[in-house]
């Protein structure tokens, strides 16, 4: 277990992180290959990664470079999860590139000590040998997280406006009391069930970003080096389809959705769109709460939505289904 201690300055520095991190999205999707917990859950990508792996030629780079580098264990270099990944993956492979070489070494011993490291990862401490992981790092972004981007930036927006809500109706304690199962708010301290044995960390006024984390599965995860800005990469819990980043759907049923489902229902629809209540549902279709309820339903069984619970609050969302629906009705009004 990790406890970590808030003091009132960390309280007043807690975040959600503002996008998805590639670099920790590559790292936990290699986790997913080493176990079969949570296997069922990611079937289909795991087949389609195994397949474009072999088109692309990178089976041999993934078995010898990336799952050694990557290892569902006690331990695996902070360096290969760079804070910048947030701002994107170049900007995530520059700072890769920037390490000092002294932290590559330090960071690749640790990694042998704990787990064994293959012999030629002594050489990334040079700037040669980290732009030719930086390529196989590329290569397996392209094939394994790039195809899947709407959907882990969907999961992300919706896991984010659930921790909204929760600090909304009930402040840290709610952001924190919602963040999932394997994690526990017990103020002053956040009990996480992680791996390795238990540990402490101290944030000393540094704060903690949260990250919601597609292919994470159950276990949250985090930096193992204290010293570095604390973040702790913990699972989605919902599924729910992005929003186009140029795009806002209408409040507003479009002429084309509401003959399609009729006006309410279509109303329903689009309070789905940013997520919503069922009471909020209600307000925006102009019907009764258990007429709300039995619209969500309806969504729901047609797989347009997808509801869940947190805490007290009942909570719809859309699918990617649901999602692409408004789209192609809003392109059509």
């Amino acid at each position: 277990m990790l406890r970590i201690h808030f003091g009132d300055a960390d309280l007043g520095a807690l975040r959600v992180a503002a996008a998805p991190n590639p670099f920790w999205e590559i790292a936990t999707s290699l986790h997913r290959f080493q176990t079969r917990d949570g296997r069922w859950a990611y079937a289909d990508w795991l087949r389609a990664v195994r397949a474009g792996l072999r088109e692309k030629g990178l089976e041999r780079a993934f078995r010898t470079v990336l799952l050694p580098l990557f290892p569902r264990a006690a331990y695996f270099p902070d360096f290969l999860t760079p804070a910048h990944g947030v701002d994107g993956l170049d900007a995530g492979l520059d700072a890769i590139l920037a390490t000092p070489p002294r932290r590559v070494t330090q960071e690749v011993l640790r990694l042998d000590r704990v787990v064994g490291a293959p012999r030629w990862a002594a050489r990334l401490s040079t700037l040669e040998e980290r732009r030719e992981l930086v390529r196989v790092l590329r290569a397996y972004h392209d094939v394994a997280i790039a195809p899947y981007n709407e959907a882990i930036r969907a999961r992300f927006d919706t896991e984010r406006a659930a921790f909204g809500r929760g600090f909304l109706d009930g402040g840290v304690d709610g952001l924190l009391g919602g963040a999932g199962p394997a994690i526990r708010w017990r103020p002053p301290s956040l009990e996480v069930d992680v791996r390795p044995a238990d540990r402490e960390l101290h944030l000393d006024g540094r704060g903690l970003t949260l990250l919601p984390t597609y292919f994470c599965w159950r276990t949250p995860t985090g930096l193992a080096d204290p010293a570095l800005p604390p973040v702790l990469c913990h699972p989605v819990r919902r599924p729910a389809a992005a929003l186009p980043p140029d795009h806002r759907f209408a409040a507003e049923p479009s002429v084309p959705l509401a003959a399609l489902l009729g006006r309410t229902r279509a109303a329903a629809l689009c309070a789905a769109a940013t997520g919503a209540t069922t009471g909020e549902i209600a307000r925006a279709a102009g019907v009764s709460a258990a007429s709300a309820s039995r619209h969500a339903t309806a969504l729901r069984d047609a797989g347009l939505i997808t509801t869940n619970r947190h805490a007290t609050t009942v909570l719809h969302t859309l699918t990617p289904t649901g999602a692409s629906v408004l789209r192609a009705a809003a392109t059509r009004s």
